[in-house]
């Protein structure tokens, strides 16, 4: 998932400024089979996550990063669901429509509208890079779990780093 989610991104940055050609609308529909992947994947979580128990945090943690962590991974989970459909809602009003791997044509939620197609993207660009900032806190509250904290945080996220070493102080 997070490598989707770094190359979706990646390819937004990428193909923003290109100028139109069969390169571009080539791009534009990896980075559209992408969000709704993600999407799905995202929808697919989220269920999960709402019938399963996920792993406590540590007992040594403070309450306030309890909190911290509950919220981000919240607005994470959110920001998931609401980029791709910024991004399908920002296709629709720019009159492109969303095809899924070529094969499926996903329907248009909003008539063509260049001013508001303007805006969603500006709404989509905003949400994704707030995506990405939250990320940065996300990686680097694990790092922090597995380097300072030398707990297993980061192993229960990754099953194939090995838990650190713990030197009892």
């Amino acid at each position: 998932m997070a490598v989707m989610i770094v190359c979706a991104f990646a390819l937004g940055l990428y193909m923003a400024d290109l100028r139109l050609s069969p390169t571009k609308l080539k791009l534009f529909s990896w980075h559209k089979w992408l969000g709704v992947t993600i999407f799905l994947i995202a929808v697919a979580r989220l269920l999960w996550r709402m019938t399963h128990r996920v792993p406590g945090l540590p007992d040594s943690t403070p309450a306030w990063q309890r909190v911290a962590a509950a919220a981000t991974h919240w607005v994470i989970y959110a920001l998931l669901l609401a980029i791709p459909i910024s991004g399908w809602l920002m296709s629709s009003a720019s009159g492109f429509q969303v095809v899924y791997f070529g094969v499926l044509p996903l329907p248009d939620l909003l008539q063509k509208d260049k001013a508001l197609a303007g805006q969603l993207q500006l709404v989509h660009e905003t949400l994704n890079y707030t995506l990405m900032a939250l990320l940065v806190v996300h990686v680097g509250a694990a790092l922090k779990h597995h380097l300072l904290d030398r707990d297993e945080v980061l192993h229960r996220m990754l099953p194939l780093v090995k838990p650190p070493l713990r030197n009892d102080r």
